[in-house]
């Protein structure tokens, strides 16, 4: 019976909780979506040149010997 108890206080206490969070806006969710989609593109492209670059390194010492 305690412990039904205390998931139901607990239950009641995330609820009361929830009514001071501070949900973002739509304009912040677009601006932080907007953000990580171009960060993203730009490592991938830096990590993209890397990798050609390395395997052309490696292909020319390859070659060499």
């Amino acid at each position: 019976m305690q412990k039904t108890n205390t998931v139901v206080k607990f239950i009641k206490d995330v609820r009361n909780e929830m009514k001071f969070v501070k949900w973002p806006t739509r304009k912040m969710i677009i601006g932080s979506t907007v953000a990580v989609l171009v960060i993203s593109i730009i490592v991938g492209a830096y990590l993209g040149a890397l990798d050609l670059g390395l395997k052309k390194v490696l292909a020319y010492l390859v070659n060499m010997f």
